[in-house]
């Protein structure tokens, strides 16, 4: 699976499962193999779904 399908499926997790996601991400940094650039991105991209969805959720109560 390539990094622009990851980040396209990232949408549809739940907020639990982005969680565990950002988590992992964060593990696999402290390895600091080649794929650093890759979790960055991943990193990026799941933390800005959870930002917007945090957002959504604030306008949707409010």
């Amino acid at each position: 699976m390539s990094a622009a399908e990851i980040i396209e499926e990232l949408p549809k997790l739940t907020e639990d499962e982005l969680r565990a996601v950002a988590r992992r991400l964060i593990e696999l940094r402290s390895g600091q193999g080649d794929e650093v650039e890759l979790l960055d991105a991943l990193m990026l991209a799941g933390m800005a779904e959870m930002d917007r969805r945090e957002s959504e959720d604030a306008e949707t109560k409010s």
